[in-house]
């Protein structure tokens, strides 16, 4: 039996068994992604760059994203008064390339940090775990779960680029006005003997009903949004990242003093529940191309939303966390050197076609339709008078 169709009947069995005969959209995402032996990050399915890839990250176009990313920690170090070990956490890591070209970076150019430095892996999926393993064991890494993390004990930063907005999602839909939960259940052909052979005679459909918790009410509230107006009309559907509150209670709860920092696709939530924005922004990506059916290709495909960083915000700071600063992606990397890359390489003696690509590579990091356009949100925690009042290098507005 192939991992696909097993995936699909273990998924069938739990909304069997559950109430109503239905499982949330959240659960369903949790199982096609995260399932430990079958889910997509958690099989050899996952597959991150360029070719032959589902997806490729800000890490894939090179070094360069990675050692901006380094120059901003080693200014919160000498902000915090350069504590002995500084902890970078990296939660999903990925292929490891970040860290990789992070660590070379200290190691290269920044000894004392690099003594200095405590680097930890925090990554769900085995088979990412182990590729991170492989490409970083000439480097002082730990790995661990999140949960592991002892409260009120790290100083340094919790960061993480692409990360939430692969959590489960819940989805919802406006019916007559009120808000209804989409569920999902099973609608079945079977064979003669009553067996489900093979994933296409087994389909997954939506149903909708009540919401399956008050938190759902009591996000809206936290983000400001008011269905009841007038301005969003019948069918409207969305999603709820309550996974990502969940998160981001469990990284203010482990640092004591130091940075948070999100780099992540997404939106203010003004932005985000736009009324024109009807369908959410639900993605499936498979094989470099992206859908919005997230129903086929289950276990075998990246399914993400985007972020709503005024949530991240507004629980962060019920959480202890303090708002540092907000920008795009393009605005941080600028104001952490990368003009000046671009500029040096019209000094550098390399060939032209290395030349070429390593500029298409920049300015794709810039790009606002893209990239570029990613948000970044550092929250604090845990600072001194003085060491809030100092500004961050990536939160100032280049000139």
């Amino acid at each position: 039996m192939n991992s696909n169709l097993t995936l699909c009947l273990t998924i069938a069995h739990r909304i069997a068994a559950s109430p109503q005969r239905r499982i949330t959209f959240a659960e369903y995402m949790d199982m096609v992604l995260y399932h430990p032996e079958y889910g997509y990050y958690s099989s050899n399915a996952v597959k991150i760059g360029f070719k032959g890839s589902d997806f490729f990250t800000s890490s894939n176009l090179g070094a360069d994203f990675g050692e901006l990313l380094a120059e901003q920690f080693v200014e919160m170090w000498e902000i915090l008064g350069r504590p002995v070990p500084f902890s970078l956490v990296e939660m999903g890591a990925g292929q490891g390339l970040l860290a990789l070209y992070i660590l070379n970076y200290y190691q290269l150019h920044y000894p004392d940090f690099f003594a200095a430095l405590e680097y930890v892996i925090v990554e769900k999926s085995l088979a990412l775990r182990q590729e991170q393993q492989q490409r970083l064991q000439e480097f002082r890494v730990r790995w661990c779960n999140l949960e592991e993390i002892p409260t009120n004990s790290i100083t340094g930063c919790f960061f993480s680029n692409e990360l939430v907005d692969a959590f489960p999602v819940h989805q919802f839909i406006l019916e007559a006005g009120e808000v209804r939960e989409i569920y999902v259940t099973t609608r079945e052909d079977e064979g003669d003997k009553g067996e489900i052979s093979s994933p296409a005679a087994l389909s997954f459909v939506e149903v909708t009903g009540e919401p399956s918790t008050q938190q759902l009410a009591q996000y809206f509230d936290l983000v400001g949004i008011n269905f009841a107006q007038n301005t969003y009309e019948n069918g409207y559907r969305s999603e709820i990242n309550l996974a990502a509150l969940d998160w981001l209670s469990i990284v203010a709860d482990r640092l004591q003093r130091g940075y948070v920092l999100t780099i992540d696709y997404g939106y203010p939530a003004s932005r985000y529940y736009n009324p024109r924005r009807s369908q959410g922004t639900l993605q499936c990506y498979y094989q470099h191309r992206y859908h919005n059916n997230p129903y086929i290709n289950i276990g075998q495909q990246d399914i993400t939303a985007h972020v709503d960083f005024t949530a991240l915000e507004r629980w962060g700071d019920r959480c202890g966390l303090e708002k540092v600063g907000f920008t795009q992606q393009a605005l941080f990397l600028m104001a952490l050197g990368l003009g000046s890359r671009i500029a040096a390489l019209s000094h550098q003696q390399i060939p032209i076609s290395q030349l070429l690509q390593r500029r298409e590579s920049l300015h794709q990091l810039l790009d606002p339709m893209g990239l570029g356009g990613f948000g970044v949100l550092v929250q604090s925690k845990g600072l001194k008078e003085k060491e809030v009042s100092q500004s961050l290098k990536g939160l100032i507005v280049p000139e």
